[in-house]
């Protein structure tokens, strides 16, 4: 019998909904727009087109592949964030909205000020960085990250979402000292692995053996990439400049002790969306003797 885009939907929320996926709605409906190259936010015109046999096939055997652990936004190759819509692919985490806070804070602050400059460690995706530089357009960004992968993805990303004369992609490694010649920043922001090892035995599936393990685990205590970039970029930050970190949902403490310790002050911890503790910023105030990178 032949099905709408909208029989298509209903049955792969009934599949999501009774495999307790905790947004059967959301899944189907980003299924639904992949599988039949439909627009998801056109959903009302979804009862009057029909699919083939084929595409109703397609939908399902991808549902399949999603409820055998697959993550859902590796299959359909993209995820919102922010409002936009990010290239996701195996290279780089996926985007949560757990982040979209510090992505808030950062947008707030870049804002406030004329031609800021943000430095975005840890970029993965680019998702923060280049959101950004979507809703401030006169800052300039520079993002970071080790992996050839993660550069890839935030560089087709800042050209889809049209930033990409704003935004540099740079590999380098934050556990060691930046690249000579960089110069300085206004707003340091960084999303870092930060998943301790007794977490990593604990990943669920879809996160352990999807995700990239380079972008998780962040040593036996979390910590090690807070330690370091405090440590050895926060020399990039302007005296004044703000830092802001996201964390594990047990670490801003241990974070903000961090911190404190590298010529931080006015140290805060805010709550993400779902009112976790999860962010930690701080002012950047070295003494007058170290004040010589450039």
């Amino acid at each position: 019998m032949t099905k709408t885009i909208n029989d298509i939907y209903i049955q792969l929320y009934r599949r999501f909904k009774e495999a307790g996926d905790p947004q059967p709605s959301l899944a189907a409906r980003e299924l639904t727009a992949y599988a039949c190259r439909a627009d998801k936010d056109h959903t009302a015109q979804w009862g009057h087109v029909y699919m083939d046999d084929a595409t109703v096939d397609y939908a399902h055997l991808l549902c399949d592949r999603c409820l055998d652990g697959e993550p859902l936004a590796y299959l359909i190759g993209e995820w919102d964030f922010y409002g936009l819509t990010f290239q996701v692919d195996r290279s780089v985490l996926i985007p949560r909205a757990d982040t979209e806070r510090l992505c808030e804070l950062a947008i707030e602050q870049a804002a406030r000020k004329v031609s800021p400059r943000l430095i975005d460690l840890c970029c993965g995706s680019g998702c923060i960085g280049i959101a950004a530089a979507h809703h401030v357009p006169d800052v300039r960004v520079t993002a970071v990250d080790l992996s050839d992968g993660a550069l890839r993805v935030t560089r087709e990303n800042a050209r889809r979402l049209g930033v990409q004369d704003r935004l540099v992609a740079l590999r380098a490694d934050v556990t060691d000292e930046p690249p000579a010649g960089m110069g300085q920043y206004d707003i340091l922001v960084a999303n870092p692995p930060y998943i301790t090892r007794d977490e990593m035995r604990a990943l669920d599936r879809s996160v352990a053996d999807f995700e990239p393990r380079e972008a998780l685990y962040g040593g036996p205590d979390g910590l090690d990439f807070y330690h370091a970039i405090a440590a050895r970029w926060s020399k990039l930050l302007v005296p004044g400049g703000l830092a802001l970190f996201e964390c594990g949902w047990k670490q801003s403490a241990d974070v903000a002790a961090i911190l404190d310790d590298h010529a931080y002050t006015n140290i805060a911890i805010a709550e993400d969306l779902a009112g976790v503790p999860r962010i930690v910023s701080g002012i950047y105030a070295p003494p007058e003797d170290d004040l010589s990178y450039t």
